[in-house]
């Protein structure tokens, strides 16, 4: 797969660029790998520099509000100058480590509605940075992540939506300026429930793992009796026993509220 484009600082006669990346489907912790290739036009051209790195579509709030716009992560410089000789074909290959954030582009089988996560590519051109549009990488939760997934299926929730927002989750190990939310709707014997709201934030050690109930348009709010955030192991993730927590924290909070 790539998307190839006329550098456009040169106009007529300028080289051509085109990342194509070996494999779309990665996980968190994963590593994206592929290559630029750059086909030299009709006159030479002098290349400053050449960088790689990864971007998603990110909301300013929850449900929608503003214009998403890409926010790019985890890049890298492929080297430093050169020059593009006339017909010359530049093949530099690439290897970009999938932060253990990056927001996920498939869920429970199926891809996320506007989620937008992919590879950038940037040359510096003669006192220009020339941008490459998106090259789409999908992200599939880890174990881990599709542990605590299975468990709120399990229980009858149904997902009803995902969205990347900026800002932080406090109490995290956060370290993007975004963070993906999932939100599921509640079985009806929670009667009095409408949604759960759920965020990973995992550093490959541990992940956090936050969920709040009926969250609204509110960030995510520590001091709420309807939020909770567990700590665990990667390695411990999968043993752990998700639907039992689940459902013991809906009855302490949802007793209280008449939920239940």
């Amino acid at each position: 797969m790539g998307f190839k484009k006329v550098l456009a600082s040169l106009g007529a006669g300028g080289a051509s660029v085109e990342t194509v990346l070996f494999e779309e489907n990665v996980v968190p912790g994963g590593l994206v790998q592929g290559e630029v290739r750059i086909q030299g036009g009709s006159v030479p051209q002098a290349i400053q520099g050449l960088s790689v790195g990864l971007a998603a579509r990110v909301e300013d709030e929850p449900g929608g509000g503003g214009v998403p716009r890409d926010v790019a992560f985890g890049g890298r410089r492929l080297g430093g100058a050169f020059e593009v000789q006339p017909g010359a074909v530049h093949t530099v290959p690439f290897g970009l480590e999938v932060p253990w954030e990056a927001p996920l582009t498939d869920l429970l089988g199926q891809a996320l509605s506007g989620a937008g996560t992919g590879v950038t590519t940037q040359l510096a051109i003669a006192r220009a940075v020339d941008s490459h549009d998106l090259d789409p990488v999908r992200v599939h939760p880890v174990p881990a992540q599709q542990a605590v997934l299975e468990a709120l299926r399990r229980l009858g929730f149904h997902f009803s939506g995902a969205a990347v927002v900026a800002g932080q989750i406090h109490g995290t190990r956060q370290q993007l300026p975004f963070h993906q939310e999932f939100t599921f709707a509640a079985p009806p014997q929670h009667r009095g429930l409408g949604e759960v709201a759920l965020a990973f934030v995992a550093d490959g050690r541990e992940m956090d793992v936050v969920w709040e109930m009926d969250k609204g348009s509110r960030p995510f709010h520590s001091e709420a009796d309807s939020h909770r955030s567990r700590t665990v192991g990667m390695d411990a993730v999968e043993g752990t026993d998700w639907a039992g927590c689940l459902t013991h924290w809906l009855a302490e909070v949802g007793g209280r509220r008449n939920w239940l």
